[in-house]
This record gives structure tokens, C-alpha cells and sequence, in this order.
């Protein structure tokens, strides 16, 4: 069976997550269902696999995920059968590729990228409402990247961890953190892009909203160190929302998609 790669954007808001539910919508299953209608073993139940499984309301930019096949599609033409069943969910193919059977969405990865929006303005955010986190007053960028430097490298990571987390191991190495400011109608756009081999559930949240607070003065840059020394979730700052994070990308040894 030829397999494929997939890559793919989403608008996470109307979702319960990537992962199928039964009672639930989810991108896996609205893909599964587009699939269903093009290849036999989808439509009796056969499953993609994903690079990660992102939670509700976190849309991506750069998902990847495979799926075995039973026709050796052209590529082109996949992607575009696929998005003409995809509507009208907001979720669009913006490439696949043929691929090694021995290649997987999730096990082949060597880095996974996400990038967290937070937006700092008085005016109600409109266009982006839903797609960025917005806050009233803006950020000390500097004291945020001088927080962010202490959780480069090899840590336990507890601190930043969900209570639910099913890693085996707290013990993750954070690749880079890197902020950036950018102007936005009425007030100043963060962007915080986060690069590592795998993260812990609910890592990215916990650190951006710890930062936040190291940006808003209410940490100094050095409480972050601290806190990830206290491998004590008590000791995290506010997790902020999912509605500002972005799944932007997964590197591998052999990248399918040339842009990669």
C-alpha cells in the first residue's frame, strides 16, 4: 500500500483536538471522512497518524500526517480531491507526497515547531478574534527573552507540565525560544516560536504564560529559572489559552515537502 505524507492547516476553534472522538468534531476525523469517500480501507476504518496531537481550539500551519493507500494517487491530485471533500471545515491539504513505507508522521520526526500569538491592545481584537490571545497592556521584550534563555537546553520540565501529561519522562530539551515584537493596528503583536524534539503536554502554554507575566513585570526574569528548578507544577505561571497556538511545522531526516 503507498503511503503518503500530508501537510496540513487548520482553524482549531471548532474542534475538540486533532485526535478522533466519537461524540466529538476533530481534524483527524474530518480527514478520515474525506479519505473515506477516495479509498476503500478508509471507509472501513482504517487511520492517519499525525506528527502530534494538538488540543482543542490550537490550530496549525504545518501539521504532517500519513496515510496508507490502496491507489497509488498522483500527488497533485490527491491533495486536491482531498480538500474538495474537506469543505466546508477549515482544514485544507496544502501539500502530500509520496513517501518510504518506512516513513511515519510521528516516530520519523526529529523536531517539532509551534508559534504562540499574544496580542497586547485596548480595542477588542476583531479579524483575529479567536486565532490570537489578546491582552490589555504591552510587554517588556526583553525581560521575556531574558526569562525564555533559562529553559534552553536539557530540563526537567515538570514545572511546565499538564498534571495529565502521559510522557514517560518529564525530561525534555528545549531547542529554542525565540520572541519576537511586531506592530498591530492599535497596539503590539508577540510572537513566541518555540523549536524542540517533542514537547510535554501543555509545555508551550505554560511557558508562554509564564512569560507573559515576566513581560507584564510581575516575574523578574530570573523567577523563571526557579521555577524550573522547583519541578513543582504549583510553581508554573498562568497557563494562557490554546486560541494563540500554532503547530507550525515538523523537521525530518528527509524532508517530504521541498519548502521544508
Amino acid at each position: 500500500m503507498p503511503r503518503f505524507a500530508l501537510k496540513i492547516e487548520y482553524d482549531g476553534r471548532p474542534f475538540a483536538g486533532w485526535q478522533a472522538q466519537a461524540d466529538q468534531p476533530s481534524v483527524q476525523g474530518a480527514i478520515e471522512n474525506a479519505l473515506a469517500r477516495l479509498d476503500p480501507g478508509f471507509a472501513k476504518g482504517a487511520r492517519i497518524a499525525a506528527a502530534g496531537r494538538t488540543d482543542a481550539g490550537v490550530h496549525a500551519t504545518g501539521q504532517v500526517a500519513h496515510a496508507d493507500l490502496d491507489r497509488a494517487w498522483d500527488p497533485f491530485r490527491l491533495r486536491e480531491a482531498l480538500n474538495f471533500h474537506l469543505k466546508p471545515a477549515p482544514v485544507a491539504i496544502v501539500d502530500s507526497a509520496r513517501v518510504a513505507d518506512d516513513f511515519h508522521a510521528r516516530f520519523s520526526a526529529l523536531e517539532r515547531r509551534y508559534t504562540f500569538r499574544l496580542v497586547a491592545r485596548r480595542a477588542p481584537v476583531t479579524h483575529d478574534r479567536g486565532m490570537v490571545w489578546q491582552i490589555l497592556n504591552p510587554l517588556d521584550t526583553e525581560a521575556m527573552r531574558e526569562g525564555a534563555a533559562h529553559l534552553i537546553g536539557l530540563h526537567d520540565f515538570t514545572t511546565f507540565r499538564s498534571s495529565i501529561c502521559q510522557a514517560k519522562s518529564p525530561i525534555k530539551t528545549m531547542d529554542e525560544i525565540r520572541i519576537e515584537a511586531h506592530p498591530f493596528p492599535g497596539g503590539q503583536e508577540y510572537r513566541f516560536h518555540l523549536r524542540a524534539r517533542s514537547f510535554l503536554h501543555n509545555q508551550v502554554r505554560s511557558i508562554v504564560g509564564t512569560l507573559e507575566r515576566v513581560g507584564a513585570g510581575s516575574w523578574a526574569p530570573g523567577q523563571v529559572q526557579q521555577a524550573l528548578a522547583a519541578q513543582d507544577r504549583a510553581a508554573c505561571g498562568p497557563v494562557c489559552p490554546p486560541f494563540g497556538l500554532y503547530l507550525t511545522g515538523v523537521g525530518y531526516p528527509d524532508p517530504p515537502f521541498p519548502a521544508d
